[in-house]
């Protein structure tokens, strides 16, 4: 059964400000306004706004330093590039990681400095200074406007955000120097304030499928740097998906990033669709019990994308000796598939976290080599969280390229890592892991963003993911019982051996570091053959040992997903 929460449309920002200023009462008059749309829609504005005799420039609202860059520097022979930004005391490193990631798009070419400049915490158009040294010497001063605003909210936190703003100057008459509510910020609050506003019950979950389904005029923008882009869509499924579970965590009492909350499934679909007005409907609806269409196989040791449904359950099928079950909440099967041998058991899994997608390419490798061995004791299983990767696969036909954290979690909307033990669900398959095979180490295959990952509305910086804002190479995380800190740096020694002859990873693992080091500031983790690490004790979890994973892959495709399943398939 499906029940309608909110439909609603908004007028386009642009067009709002083409209609509002074209009048022949403001001919002669400047207009610099800030807005959430792509570069040449903007422009079209500008161009439409001219023919009424209105000096307009309208500039992106979100990441304004960057967009100059892309607009208004591109084309020119820089040696040298001097920005001091705002440091306000609520997020003094908020406008520095909102340049990201200007370092790679400048090049080693150009030398960039950074000074911060201290401020308060205040509604309005901070400023960066930009100092442009050209190869000719000459030094160019440019200040870039970047407004916010100071505000609480949907968990009544103070929030530093970027924001709409209009500045209008007449030729004569009344100036203006004020936010400007866009549409993109009118979506979000009618989504956040239809479903905050309704009377839900206390008992969890509380629907099967929460879908926000929203149009968005606005193209996304490639940047010249990596797998980055610019995508207000993105980041809009980012900021609802997020917010609401924060929301639903909050009215039930938890601590904010409480991985347990089992609301539902959230669903944000962020189309793109230019020309169209920006509109949002929020419905309840059943979970998708369907599978995706079957696309075509491809070589599990070449696999340039992430694989089907299909294909992973027939690799699967043919490894090990018997099979374990489990089930998720929609119903699709949770499979994994037991060796016994003489050798030491190990348990390697993938897909908690669905939307990370090489570590299930790189546990299935990890198997059929395990498989072709004759004394290996092992579990497999690579798709621990099947809902979550059905989901994937549906948004992914959308938006190929964008991360799709609605897919992370279980249809439950928590963390399967986070559920009771003795159920009957996706944890339940690490319990039978355990019982049968005696494993002592859990390889666990994880994966982050592979480009920057934000929320625009609400900080900028994706609460409780701090670390996890920008790409900073593959790295290792052990937990390890109380009494098994010697085994863990034992094993780490020897992972992290292995994985430094893999070049490649070596080369990627130093250009991101360095990147994230020009935005972030120092790498704050410690480094054993050029691979970040963590260690740290953690008496809950079932194994001894677990070793994680964390390979930035989600958005991978081509050789760039061959690299990351082939790092994911060592580590066992």
């Amino acid at each position: 059964m499906t029940q309608i929460l909110l439909e609603h449309s908004v007028r386009r920002s642009l067009d709002a400000l083409v209609a509002d200023y074209r009048d022949t009462r403001h001919q002669g008059g400047t207009l610099d306004a800030w807005v959430f749309d792509d570069p040449a829609s903007r422009r079209a504005a500008e161009v439409e706004l001219a023919r009424f005799g209105i000096r307009a420039r309208i500039h992106s609202a979100y990441k304004p330093l960057v967009h100059f860059f892309l607009e208004a520097v591109t084309g020119k022979s820089l040696t040298a590039v001097t920005i001091r930004y705002p440091a306000p005391t609520v997020a003094p490193q908020r406008f520095l990681l909102e340049a990201y990631p200007l370092a790679g798009m400048l090049g080693d070419g150009v030398s960039l400095s950074w000074e911060p400049m201290a401020t308060d915490a205040v509604t309005g158009r901070y400023v960066y200074e930009v100092h442009l040294r050209g190869v000719d010497g000459k030094v160019e001063k440019h200040d870039v406007a970047a407004p916010n605003r100071l505000h609480r909210d949907h968990v009544n936190c103070l929030q530093l955000s970027p924001c709409g703003w209009v500045k209008w100057q007449p030729a004569d008459g009344q100036y203006r120097d004020e936010l400007l509510k866009t549409d993109y910020e009118q979506l979000f609050e009618a989504a956040m304030e239809a479903i905050m506003g309704r009377a839900w019950q206390d008992e969890q979950p509380l629907f099967e499928e929460l879908n926000l389904r929203v149009t968005l005029p606005a193209e996304d923008t490639p940047l010249p740097f990596g797998e980055e882009h610019i995508s207000l869509a993105e980041g809009l499924h980012e900021e609802l998906y997020f917010s609401l579970l924060e929301y639903f965590q909050h009215r039930a009492g938890l601590p904010l990033g409480d991985r347990s909350i089992q609301p539902g499934q959230i669903v944000p679909e962020v189309l793109t669709r230019p020309g169209v007005a920006p509109g949002i409907t929020v419905r309840l609806q059943a979970l998708c019990t369907t599978a995706m269409a079957v696309s075509s196989d491809v070589a599990l040791n070449t696999a340039d994308r992430a694989l089907s449904e299909h294909q992973v359950i027939a690799q699967l099928k043919g490894l090990g000796a018997r099979s374990l079950l489990a089930h998720s909440r929609s119903g699709r099967p949770v499979m994994a598939r037991y060796r016994p041998g003489d050798d030491r058991a190990v348990i390697i899994s993938a897909a908690q976290h669905a939307n990370e997608t090489s570590g299930i390419v790189g546990a299935l490798r990890a198997a059929v080599a395990l498989d072709a061995l004759p004394r290996s004791h092992f579990v497999i299983s690579p798709l621990e969280n099947p809902d979550g990767y059905n989901l994937r696969q549906r948004l992914a036909t959308e938006q190929p390229v964008h991360m799709h954290h609605a897919a992370r979690y279980t249809a439950f909307g928590n963390d399967l890592q986070a559920q009771p033990t003795g159920g009957h669900f996706e944890h339940a398959i690490r319990e039978q892991a355990i019982a049968c095979s005696g494993a002592q180490l859990h390889v666990n295959l994880h994966g982050y963003p592979a480009h920057e990952w934000t929320r625009p509305l609400t900080g900028y910086v994706p609460r409780g993911f701090e670390l996890w804002t920008i790409p900073k190479g593959f790295f290792l995380i052990v937990r390890h019982h109380p009494g098994w800190q010697q085994q863990a740096r034992h094993l780490l020694e020897g992972v992290t051996q292995d994985l430094s002859r893999l070049t490649p990873l070596m080369a990627l693992n130093r250009r991101q570091i360095a990147l994230y080091e020009a935005h972030a500031g120092t790498l704050e983790f410690p480094i054993m053959h050029d691979i970040p690490y963590l260690l740290m004790e953690d008496e809950a979890q079932l194994a001894p040992l677990m070793l994680i994973t964390e390979y930035p892959d989600e958005t991978l495709y081509g050789d760039a997903f061959v690299l990351a399943h082939e790092t994911q398939r060592l580590p066992y």
